[in-house]
């Protein structure tokens, strides 16, 4: 499939971009390098190749999680400066 200027404007419109006349024969020439690319890559057989999500084997090397007894509330506000209702008194900032 080739691009003309005329696709090229119809593009250009439907991504709200300005092309000027100048550059639209550009910029369909690059267009038509991408399609020529991309119909190169059709071509190539990927019979019995395993899709992945990296071009490297990659493991996740995170560690698992762990449930970890936390503070408890008191513990928590014991050196906050002020408290309300069991949490943090903060000062206003919206009036």
């Amino acid at each position: 499939m080739k691009v003309t200027e005329k696709d090229v404007k119809y593009i250009a419109q439907l991504s709200r971009l300005a092309v000027a006349e100048s550059e639209m024969q550009k910029f369909t020439e690059q267009f038509n390098q991408i399609l020529n690319y991309a119909d190169i890559l059709q071509k190539i057989n990927t019979e019995g190749v395993e899709p992945t999500a990296h071009v490297l084997p990659i493991n996740n090397v995170l560690r698992a999680d762990e449930a970890l007894p936390g503070v408890t509330n008191a513990e928590a506000l014991k050196n906050a400066p002020a408290v309300h209702n069991g949490g943090f008194k903060v000062p206003r900032v919206i009036e």
